[in-house]
């Protein structure tokens, strides 16, 4: 196997490097490599060695310190914009589900009747501290969309959004389990078939969503990460 040249090995150090989504990172490091690629061949065109060639359209790109920061910021952009997509559709459709459920198959009557007096509010709460999060993840995604250029800070705005699902899930998963046990019991759902089905999924969902949060703080993390680095003397033509 023939040794990798001066673009390999700076395409591998920027991979090396990078955190984000694999599709966005693939085809983020697809385009740099192309770009090198081409200005590789316009210095062969010039009658310079393969080699050379490379090297100084590495050094027209940039060292790795200074051009990840921005392929991160990009990165982390891509990242918070679909952890907010996510938000956008999988909290609604958790709490519509369970609307559904509770018209389509009705409790037994004596379900009601154990129901404490707080039950009703707080279930009406929560129904609408979910559409507030489902509209939370709606802002961030035009946010993070066509208006991320108006966005001072969006590494800021991810970061906060990741944090704030990881406070969210477990609150929504207490208040959840609380509305359940009041409603049923010790045994919660498990007399109740199509709760123990909408439940899965939510947690699911839910299981989803801390997955995407926690790579908006990776992400958010290296943008710090990188940003700090000292730069390394960039290669010079001479």
């Amino acid at each position: 196997m023939r040794n990798a040249g001066p673009i390999d090995e700076y395409v591998a150090s920027m991979s090396h490097a990078l955190r984000g989504p694999g599709g966005a990172k693939r085809d983020l490091l697809t385009e740099a490599r192309d770009s090198l690629l081409d200005a590789a061949e316009a210095y062969e065109m010039e009658g310079l060695p393969r080699a050379e060639a490379e090297r100084l359209a590495v050094a027209d790109f940039g060292t790795v310190p200074e051009v990840a920061p921005g392929f991160q910021e990009e990165l982390t952009v891509t990242q918070g914009r679909r952890t907010a997509a996510l938000l956008f559709l999988s909290v609604p459709l958790i709490a519509f589900m369970w609307a559904v459920i509770w018209r389509v198959f009705p409790e037994s009557p004596h379900a009601a009747e154990i129901r404490p007096v707080w039950f009703g509010p707080l279930a009406r709460a929560l129904d609408l501290f979910q559409l507030g999060v489902g509209v939370i993840g709606g802002v961030a995604l035009l946010a993070f969309g066509r208006g991320v250029r108006r966005v001072r800070r969006p590494v800021l705005l991810i970061r906060r959004l990741g944090l704030f699902i990881w406070i969210q899930v477990p609150l929504v998963g207490v208040v959840g389990l609380t509305l359940a046990v009041a409603s049923h019991g010790p045994e919660g759902f498990s007399s109740y078939p199509p709760g123990v089905a909408v439940t899965l999924i939510s947690d699911l969902l839910s299981v989803w969503q801390l997955y995407s949060a926690a790579h908006c703080l990776r992400c958010t993390r290296a943008v710090s990460a990188l940003s700090s680095a000292d730069p390394e003397p960039s290669l010079s033509r001479s």
